[in-house]
């Protein structure tokens, strides 16, 4: 079932196009990437997507309805975590609840219920500065599942960690969304990533950006990092080099 469809967007600045005729779609329950190099226009359509920019031409359609320029349907998660400092963590992770007009109490319970099963038991009152990169990006990726309403826009969300970190954060992301089935869009320059995570990978390339390729990654799943020194998963790398590689 199509959960967000993105159709014809066509976005300039100063009279010159950015990205140019994009159509993508994310089903339900998908994890989809948008890969390609700096400049290619990947977080200016996030920017539509998520209704904080109005195309100059295109429509945005969640669940069917035109949300075209409308934000606030959807959450969305940048490369920094953005807790805020003076605030512990639970209260970080509840805040979109309360914003949404939960109270403070409920909302707070409602966020504890999940902080076990995204591994941030014992984390409740601590504050941003306690916690490891890693960990502060679990609870940034649980306040975006509080505030997602079933569709996430993840903007390099995992660039900003080392690679070790990196590697354990992409294994806890696999496990956690064999149940929480959150249809998610990736923005991403990480070929590895996109291949690791998604369930098909576009390819945004030229100037203007423009979507050169759509690639399905039908690899099985559970998928773990183990997946990374595979001959299947090594094949996948080759060709979408060899497309951006083209198309650059």
């Amino acid at each position: 079932m199509e959960k967000l469809k993105a159709n014809g967007i066509t976005v300039s600045f100063d009279g010159v196009n950015i990205i140019e005729d994009v159509t993508i779609h994310l089903n339900e329950g998908e994890v989809v990437s948008l890969l390609g190099v700096s400049g290619s226009g990947k977080t200016t359509l996030f920017n539509v997507l998520s209704g904080l920019n109005v195309p100059d031409s295109g429509s945005v359609l969640l669940d069917g309805e035109d949300i075209t320029g409308k934000s606030g349907k959807m959450s969305y998660m940048l490369q920094k975590d953005l807790l805020l400092p003076y605030y512990t963590v639970l209260d970080n992770v509840a805040l979109p609840l309360i914003i949404k007009g939960t109270s403070k109490k409920i909302a707070r319970e409602k966020a504890k219920e999940h902080f076990k099963f995204f591994g941030l038991e014992g984390t409740e009152k601590k504050y941003p500065h306690q916690l490891s990169g890693g960990m502060r990006q679990r609870a940034a990726f649980l306040r975006t599942y509080l505030a997602s309403e079933g569709v996430a826009l993840l903007d390099e969300p995992f660039s900003a960690l080392d690679t070790i970190t990196k590697t354990a954060v992409h294994q806890w992301y696999l496990d956690i969304m064999k149940d929480i089935k959150l249809s998610s869009v990736i923005v991403t320059h990480d070929i590895d990533e996109a291949i690791l995570l998604s369930d098909r990978i576009y390819i945004l390339s030229g100037k203007p950006g423009k979507i050169s390729d759509e690639i399905i990654i039908d690899l099985p799943k559970p998928r773990n990092n183990s997946l990374l020194m595979s001959d299947e998963f090594l094949t996948f790398k080759r060709k979408i080099v060899e497309k951006i590689s083209f198309v650059g």
